[in-house]
């Protein structure tokens, strides 16, 4: 069932122009990664984590599974790097831990495309489907987004030249 929604999403929507289709996925080496892997040319993955070890551990078979579809992956994102307090936007909190999407992208030679902290607006803006970026694009949540995106950008267009 879920091929078929997956091929269905993939050639039977009027997508238009578009410059990137980006796929959200859950976590870990399901169906729906290995599908899309085997429909489409990927140009790249980008491997989410938490700083949790479970969260880390699964990243790595994401990881592995991808670079054994021969999709490149283009790095790791730490999502929940750390907590912002709004009262204290000076202070951060480690609550799920911290340096683990560093030491993985060290560990298995992928770039560390950045980290994000976890804030009250971003959470709020999810709710409300205002991304981040546009409700509040000078907090450190949006910054770190708007680095991501460029570098994973420019990582897609020196792949397409090759």
């Amino acid at each position: 069932m879920l091929n078929g929604v997956i091929r269905q999403f993939l050639y039977q929507v009027a997508w238009g122009e578009i410059d990137y289709l980006i796929v959200d996925m859950p976590p870990g080496t399901g169906d729906a990664q290995l599908t899309l892997s085997q429909a489409v040319p990927i140009s790249g993955a980008v491997i989410v984590t938490t700083p949790q070890t479970v969260a880390l551990l699964d990243s790595r078979k994401g990881l592995r599974m991808f670079q054994q579809m021969n999709v490149p992956v283009l790095g790791i994102v730490e999502n929940m790097s750390y907590f912002i307090p709004p009262d204290q936007p000076d202070r951060h909190y480690d609550i799920f831990g911290s340096g683990g999407g560093l030491k993985t992208s060290q560990e298995l030679g992928v770039p560390l495309l950045g980290c994000v902290p976890l804030e009250i607006p971003l959470r709020e803006g999810g709710d409300m489907g205002i991304p981040i970026v546009l409700s509040a694009p000078e907090s450190a949540s949006a910054q770190s987004l708007q680095t991501i995106a460029q570098q994973v950008a420019a990582l897609i267009s020196v792949a397409a030249l090759r």
